[in-house]
C-alpha cells in the first residue's frame, strides 16, 4: 500500500535528475508516498524506448521505467524556449490527468503548468526553486534594462508563490523573492550518501576533476589555462557535457596549448559511476565565473560529490554558499576563479598528498554529517505530511 500520488513535474529536468528524483522523489517514496516524475523525453528517444538514464537498464515490456523508487513518465517537447512556452498547456493537461494529490514543479514553466492543472484537479502545488530566477535575463538585456527585468521576474515569483501551497528552496538566498515565509521550506541541495570509497592520496602528478555541466561560464577556459601552468604530468578529467556549444573552442584551445593529451573527457555518466571515477582523481574544481548571480548563490552537486569522494576542492571565493561550506568544513581552497594563475597556485599548494588527504577526510565527514541530505529530506517529508497526509497504517509502519 502506498500513500497519495506525488507528481514531480519537470519542464526540463532529465528522467533521473539527481535532486528531483534521486533526492526529493526518493525521500518521499521511502516515506510512503507514490511518486511519479513527469518529464521531457530525452532527445532522440521515442515513447517506447527504454529510459536507460532513469532505470540503468531496459525495463520489462509494459512496466514503466523507474529510478530510486520513482516511476518515470516522459512526454515529447519541442526544443528551445518557444517549445517550452508551447508546452505549458499540454503539460498542465498531463499533470491533471495523473490524478496526483500534489504537483511538485521544478521550473517556472512547470510552476505555471502545475497551477493551471491544480485548477482542474484540486491538487496541492509545491514550487521547487533551484535558482535565482529574477537574474536569469541579465545576460540578454543591456545593463540599463536589467533592474526592470529583475523587477518583472520577481513579480512573477511573488505571484506564483502566493498561488502555491508551498515553496521549497534548494539554497539560502532564494526565499525572499517569493514573499511567503510561512509557506517556504529550505530543502538544501546537500550531499546524498551515495556509497563511494574515498580517494587514497599518494605522491606524484595530480589529476584535476570537473563534474557536471561544462562551458565558458563554468570556467572551462580557466581550467585549461591553469593546467598549462601546472607541472608536467598534471591531468584534467572532465565528467559531463558542454552545455553552451563551446566544446570545439575548448578542444582547439587545448590543442593550441599542447594539452590535448592531458585532458580526459568522459562525457555524461550515471551518478554512481561518476562518483567512482571522481574518487580516482586528486583535486575537485568548482570554477564558476564571476558576474552571474546564480554563481554567487550556487550550491552545486559537484561540490558535495567531490567531498564524498574525499577530494579537496578549489572553488571561487565570491560564491557565498560554496565558500561558507569550504571554510566551515576546512575541505579546500578559495581563489579568484577568473585568475588561472590563482587556480594553478592552489593546485601547487595541494601537491602535498598529506594535505589533500586531511582536507579530503574533513570534506567527506562534513558531506556525510553536517552537510548531508538526511536532515533536508526530513524537512521535505514533514512538509508533505502536512500537505498530503499518509494513511495511518503507513505512518505506523515507519
Amino acid at each position: 500500500m502506498k500513500g497519495p500520488l506525488v507528481c514531480m513535474l519537470s519542464a526540463a529536468h532529465p528522467p533521473a535528475d539527481v535532486r528531483v528524483v534521486g533526492k526529493e522523489g526518493a525521500a518521499l517514496a521511502d516515506a510512503g508516498w507514490a511518486v511519479l516524475h513527469l518529464c521531457p523525453r530525452p532527445a532522440g528517444q521515442d515513447a517506447s524506448a527504454p529510459l536507460r538514464e532513469a532505470a540503468g537498464a531496459a525495463p520489462a515490456a509494459g512496466v514503466p521505467a523507474s529510478h530510486a523508487g520513482v516511476a518515470i513518465q516522459t512526454y515529447a517537447r519541442a526544443p528551445g524556449w518557444r517549445g517550452r512556452l508551447r508546452n505549458i498547456p499540454p503539460l498542465a493537461r498531463r499533470a491533471a490527468a495523473t490524478g496526483a494529490g500534489v504537483l511538485h514543479a521544478s521550473e517556472p514553466d512547470a510552476w505555471l503548468a502545475a497551477l493551471l492543472a491544480a485548477r482542474r484537479s484540486g491538487a496541492r502545488v509545491v514550487l521547487d526553486v533551484h535558482e535565482h530566477y529574477p537574474s536569469r535575463l541579465d545576460s540578454r538585456l543591456p545593463p540599463r534594462l536589467r533592474p526592470l527585468g529583475r523587477a518583472a521576474l520577481r513579480l512573477v515569483c511573488r505571484l506564483a508563490g502566493r498561488a502555491a501551497d508551498a515553496v521549497v528552496v534548494a539554497k539560502d538566498g532564494l526565499d525572499a523573492d517569493f514573499g511567503v515565509p510561512a509557506r517556504t521550506v529550505a530543502v538544501r541541495n546537500y550531499a546524498a550518501a551515495v556509497p563511494v570509497a574515498p580517494r587514497q592520496h599518494r605522491p606524484g602528478p595530480v589529476t584535476l576533476l570537473h563534474l557536471g555541466a561544462l562551458g565558458r561560464a563554468r570556467g572551462a577556459g580557466e581550467m585549461l589555462d591553469a593546467l598549462s601552468l601546472c607541472p608536467a604530468g598534471t591531468r584534467l578529467r572532465l565528467i559531463g557535457r558542454f552545455t553552451d556549444g563551446s566544446e570545439p573552442e575548448f578542444m582547439a584551445r587545448a590543442a593550441a596549448l599542447r594539452l590535448a593529451g592531458a585532458v580526459e573527457h568522459h562525457g555524461w555518466m550515471p551518478h554512481a559511476e561518476a562518483l567512482a571515477a571522481a574518487a580516482q582523481a586528486d583535486i575537485g574544481l568548482v570554477l564558476f565565473q564571476p558576474g552571474v548571480e546564480n554563481h554567487r548563490l550556487a550550491l552545486p552537486h559537484k561540490l558535495f560529490d567531490c567531498m564524498l569522494a574525499g577530494l579537496p576542492v578549489i572553488a571561487p571565493a565570491f560564491a557565498e554558499e560554496v565558500a561558507a561550506i569550504i571554510r566551515e568544513a576546512g575541505c579546500g581552497l578559495l581563489v579568484d576563479s577568473a585568475d588561472a594563475g590563482a587556480v594553478a597556485g592552489a593546485v601547487a599548494r595541494l601537491a602535498d598528498p598529506a594535505l589533500r588527504a586531511e582536507m579530503g577526510a574533513r570534506g567527506r565527514a562534513a558531506a556525510l554529517g553536517r552537510f548531508g541530505w538526511a536532515g533536508e529530506a526530513a524537512r521535505l517529508v514533514a512538509l508533505y505530511r502536512r500537505l498530503a497526509p499518509l494513511p495511518a497504517p503507513l505512518i505506523a509502519s515507519e
